[in-house]
């Protein structure tokens, strides 16, 4: 293994979203990570969450598989797993039942405690009690959910990343491990500090579509070309403003009544009638290279081609599948390039082996 993270030991009782990203950006980053699966299955190319792990497949209901998923958290550094609150106890893997070295990480949506632990839920249903949810979308439309970026995998993926290496430089210290309790809406609500400083000061409105940062802004908003396809505008510093309004050559007076807000109206019928002349790919020429900051809408088939991608390579196609590749570089521990996904069950005699099991009931 290579990378930054190569020293560390993961077992991740798999799952759905936010922890399957979770223990594959750790392996990108060169962590040993040991997904326990139910059952064997084929390999799946387009199961990108799987890239970089080895997997094993243990019948958790058996004297023999609860030993050795025991034995393999013994060997682990971290444990991730994503089940509703007492599933892991139940089957006789809860924290307590683990070394007190062992860093137990619990990715949910409501968390480890409260009235709603138990309940189901997804993304949008934590980002709408967080409060987020309600400023996405037309101000006279339903909220839009933004895809399940925001609260599985910004409030849930990376606070679990977070709250895990948080606790690894900790046990450096301490010696002991701990329970790392990730929670979407706990996650969501800590990423919003800007939102909730600006209604602190009275300076963001609850109405949707009348602020600056949620479309109600002329230089920070979307807007449809003559071809149908569209361009994102987020022209918010004066000198920027300026370079946009010179881009669709507009009078450069108009700057002055930028944060004028009764004007944004009326700016915005203006700025939508001038991007409709053009098509999108006219305007990225007019506006590329620039800091106005306006950049073309791509689709995801489209995003590969940009030249700013092409020479980042970030987003590659192993085996065809187009993802992302490592993120973030690093200047000195290289991480190598992404694997192509292993099978479910793959690993198991050779992870035993290992561990000293018995191999013979899985030949």
């Amino acid at each position: 293994m290579t990378g930054p993270l190569a020293s560390l030991k993961v077992v991740e009782f798999a799952g759905l979203g936010p922890g399957p990203l979770a223990g594959q950006l750790l392996a990108d980053l060169g962590a040993d990570v040991i997904s326990v699966d139910r059952s064997s299955a084929p390999a799946d190319r387009t199961d990108i969450n799987r890239r970089g792990k080895r997997s094993v497949v243990f019948d958790l209901k058996s004297p023999e598989g609860l030993a050795d998923a025991r034995a393999l958290i013994s060997a682990s550094d971290v444990l991730i797993e994503g089940f509703r609150p007492g599933v892991m106890e139940r089957l006789g893997l809860g924290p307590d039942d683990c070394p007190e070295t062992l860093i137990y990480a619990r990715m949910t949506g409501w968390g480890q405690t409260g009235p709603w632990a138990r309940t189901a839920g997804h993304d949008i249903n934590y980002l709408s009690l967080t409060g987020a949810l309600h400023a996405m979308g037309e101000p006279d439309s339903p909220p839009v959910p933004p895809l399940n970026l925001v609260a599985d995998y910004g409030g849930g993926t990376m606070f679990l990343i977070f709250g895990i290496l948080a606790a690894v430089i900790e046990r450096g210290v301490s010696g002991k491990g701990q329970v790392v309790d990730a929670a979407m809406v706990d996650g969501v609500p800590a990423m919003m500090g800007l939102i909730h400083g600006m209604l602190a000061a009275g300076k963001w409105s609850e109405t949707r579509g009348a602020n600056m940062l949620d479309g109600g802004a002329p230089f920070y908003r979307c807007y449809r070309c003559s071809d149908g396809r569209f361009v994102a505008v987020g022209a918010l510093e004066p000198q920027f403003y300026a370079l946009l309004l010179s881009g669709l050559g507009l009078p450069a007076e108009l700057a002055d009544t930028q944060n004028d807000q009764t004007t944004w109206p009326d700016r915005t019928a203006q700025f939508a009638g001038v991007f409709a002349s053009r098509s999108r790919d006219d305007w990225a020429e007019v506006f590329g290279g620039t800091d106005a900051c306006v950049t073309p809408i791509l689709s995801f088939s489209e995003a590969a081609g940009h030249p700013h991608i092409r020479h980042r390579h970030s987003l590659i196609a192993p085996d065809g599948v187009q993802q992302s590749n490592v993120a973030p570089r690093f200047s000195r521990s290289g991480t190598g390039a992404p694997q192509t996904p292993g099978a479910p069950g793959a690993d198991t005699k050779s992870i035993l082996a290992t561990l000293g099991r018995d191999v013979t009931k899985n030949a």
